[in-house]
């Protein structure tokens, strides 16, 4: 019921929108006088900001069409080299990059949102690495027929996904995917996988939630497991190929982020409102253009989800050397080679402080020349991955780590 109720309102919203987004464009007609005086402005303006926050989204598009790199300027290949149910691997390149450029697996979050929002992460990483990202499924969109998925897949998706690159890639995991990459990173690591990463860099994960809870980590603990499962999951309507699916669905995501700011969320649109008042068209682009990717959102599978919760915000699975994948107890000594990078950001809301950190704790075979720790100051946690402050304070980091260890990756490639 609750997937239908929801379905419902977006049909009264979306012919809302419609209606809204027409009477704008009639206020500011320059055919028409009242588009410049009185109430025209502020109507015409109060009536857009309506339309773009209750329009229907679907995914967006990457759309990175060319790369700058030492001021010239390169087209960009973006190519899906690996289909899978739930998350294609794609892959971007550029032919200013050279012959022996890392390869870099960035796995985005499957947390309600699409892969483009790492779509800067993407951008200024391909300055100087081959590009691949984890382009995740939106669950409702997946066929009963397709099967389950849940952590254990998740975890045998990144292996596949470095298979399919081949020997001597780098992983970046931004959020909630630093569990599962670091989880891959041990399995492979403990049978000397040929594929296993040379470099996982962890970006505002949660390795570890019992360092500096935040308000997310709060609710998880609050409330027990049956709790999500009898208030959060939902039925797939029958009118999407994956009907009668169980989800997390991504408009409760979506709800549950905005409320956790919704005075910030609030001032901004407030401040989109005034700047269509003043004309002021760059400013109200900006704001739409990060709302416009912060709205896309999609499904996730009930199974994963619910694991997620139990594993690593109410039983600390990972580091207390309790994961279980696929019946077998993950070794975190088989962590010997793989390079750690952890990154944190000061302001980060959602992963706190030593969160992420805890990650090169729990790898005791590793030595210390292959650990790394760095905190962004003054950055929150969407910062620490899109924004100036991600392009020309992080960004340089994580290169300087992965051209570090690019020589030893390059002999096991040999």
């Amino acid at each position: 019921m609750l997937y239908n109720a929801y379905e419902l309102q977006r049909a009264m919203l979306t012919s809302a929108a419609a209606w809204a987004s027409v009477s704008s464009e009639i206020l500011t007609n320059p055919a028409l006088p009242f588009g410049y005086v009185g109430l025209g402005p502020v109507m015409a303006s109060a009536l857009e900001v309506f339309a773009h926050a209750t329009q229907p989204r679907g995914k967006p598009d990457f759309d990175i069409e060319t790369v700058t790199v030492s001021g010239t300027d390169y087209p960009v290949t973006e190519s899906i080299v690996l289909h899978r149910p739930f998350g294609n691997l794609l892959r971007f390149d550029h032919p200013g990059l050279p012959a022996d450029a890392p390869r870099l697996l960035i796995v985005a979050p499957m947390s309600g949102h699409y892969a483009t929002l790492l779509r800067g992460t993407v951008a200024r990483m391909l300055q100087s690495c081959v590009v691949y990202i984890t382009d995740w499924a939106d669950a409702k969109m997946v066929p009963l027929s397709a099967g389950r998925f849940d952590l254990d897949d998740y975890i045998d998706y990144l292996i596949g996904y470095l298979e399919h690159i081949g020997p001597g890639a780098h992983v970046l995991a931004v959020c909630q995917p630093s569990v599962p990459a670091y989880a891959a990173t041990a399995i492979m690591g403990k049978h000397e996988h040929p594929c296993r990463p040379a470099t996982l860099t962890m970006m505002g994960g949660p390795i570890d939630t019992r360092e500096a809870p935040t308000s997310v980590n709060d609710v998880a603990m609050q409330q027990p497991h049956s709790w999500f499962q009898n208030n959060v999951i939902a039925t797939v309507p029958l009118t999407y190929p994956g009907g009668g699916r169980k989800v997390y669905p991504g408009f409760l995501q979506l709800a549950g982020f905005m409320a956790m700011n919704l005075g910030t969320h609030m001032m901004s649109h407030y401040a989109l409102f005034n700047h269509l008042v003043a004309g002021d068209g760059e400013s109200a682009a900006a704001t739409k253009a990060f709302y416009e990717e912060y709205r896309s959102v999609c499904d996730m599978t009930a199974d994963f989800y619910l694991q997620t919760i139990e594993h690593v915000f109410q039983r600390h699975s990972l580091p207390k050397g309790e994961f279980v994948h696929r019946g077998e107890r993950i070794d975190l000594d088989g962590i010997r080679d793989t390079a750690l990078l952890a990154i944190e950001g000061e302001k980060d809301d959602i992963s706190g402080i030593g969160q992420t950190r805890a990650a090169l704790k729990i790898a005791p075979n590793l030595p210390e020349s292959r650990k790394k720790y760095f905190m962004a100051e003054n950055v929150g946690h969407y910062g620490i991955f899109n924004g100036s402050k991600w392009r020309n304070r992080i960004a340089p980091v994580v290169e300087d780590w992965i051209a570090k260890h690019q020589k030893a990756a390059l002999k096991v490639v040999a």
